[in-house]
């Protein structure tokens, strides 16, 4: 073995190391580039209506803010605000609907 070359399995560490930086690289890069998407989509579709793209403004409506589209006067609920709105009772139809949406 010459004193200037590595022995084999220096040079197969050495690679192996390389080949896991640029390896997390990629996926720092990969999850950089996904989260700058998600923030362009929010940024684009923040507060508007999943429908008609109209905009969404926030109202009350027995003590609860839910989202109205101004175009389509649609109605948006987040998640919880359907069941605040059906309040305790058990036969109500709003409670069906949420029996519904329930994952399973």
């Amino acid at each position: 073995m010459s004193p200037d070359k590595p022995p084999k399995t220096e040079d197969e560490y050495f690679a192996r190391e390389d080949a896991e930086k640029i390896k997390r690289l990629k996926e720092k890069l990969r999850q950089e580039i996904l989260e700058e998407q998600r923030k362009n989509i929010k940024g684009i579709c923040y507060m508007k209506c999943p429908k008609c793209g109209g905009e969404l403004n926030e109202v009350i409506f027995r003590g609860i803010k839910i989202d109205k589209c101004s175009a389509c006067r649609g109605v948006w609920l987040d998640n919880g605000e359907l069941e605040k709105l059906a309040g305790p009772e058990e036969k109500s139809i709003v409670r069906e609907i949420i029996e519904l949406f329930k994952p399973r």
